[in-house]
């Protein structure tokens, strides 16, 4: 899972540009957070997306990137007095931003992630309580925008994740995956900060299947 994380930082800092001449406030504080959380400096960088979220009450950005960095902390984590409170405050920012931009595709693939990370602790416990609520978020965050990789992708893969656990076979959800390399490849964000994750994690998948 360190792989994955590396991954997805490696990914979110590559898309951004390096001219920080004309940029506002806003987007050299989101910069120098990206450039902390590339360094390993994952505290810092939170502290900072922190920081950004307080003095830009109407950006949902910072809050999304709070709730990606507690999500990923809390993979394969057994104390569990640590993961609530990580899930906690992600589910805190989610909440702030989901009140910010509603209807927001990505927020809904990061709240299913955040749901996923309860569920990988404890299937037992928590698949019953969140499974359909999963499937649903990914469901609705591709109606929202099909075009949205992330979508696309972490619905066929939560799938296969539970064909998996029920011992049925995978092969059905491969043809999503590959549906969504190809939407990674055409994707654009909207601007240098937005997500942009993904596609080496789907790959990976991918491969799998063959």
């Amino acid at each position: 899972m360190n792989t994955l994380i590396r991954i997805i930082v490696a990914l979110v800092i590559t898309t951004m540009s390096t001219n920080t001449e004309a940029q506002n406030n806003f987007e050299k504080g989101m910069a120098q957070a990206f450039e902390l959380w590339q360094s390993n400096k994952t505290e810092e960088a939170e502290n900072l997306f922190e920081r950004i979220a307080n003095a830009e009450p109407n950006e949902w950005l910072p809050h999304y990137y709070i709730a990606q960095i507690n999500s990923l902390k809390s993979w394969n984590l057994k104390d569990e007095a640590i993961l609530k409170s990580q899930l906690d405050k992600a589910q805190k920012h989610l909440d702030k931003a989901m009140a910010i931009s509603e209807n927001n595709s990505e927020l809904l693939v990061m709240q299913a992630q955040v749901l996923t990370n309860w569920v990988v602790y404890d299937g037992m416990t928590y698949g019953m309580k969140y499974a359909a609520k999963i499937s649903e978020l990914y469901a609705k965050a591709k109606a929202i925008d099909p075009e949205n990789p992330r979508a696309v992708f972490g619905r066929a893969d939560w799938d296969m994740g539970s064909a998996k656990y029920f011992g049925k076979d995978t092969a059905p959800y491969c043809k999503d995956i590959e549906a969504s390399i190809k939407l990674f490849d055409t994707f654009k964000p909207k601007s240098d900060f937005h997500p942009n994750w993904g596609k080496e994690r789907a790959i990976q998948v991918s491969d799998s299947c063959k």
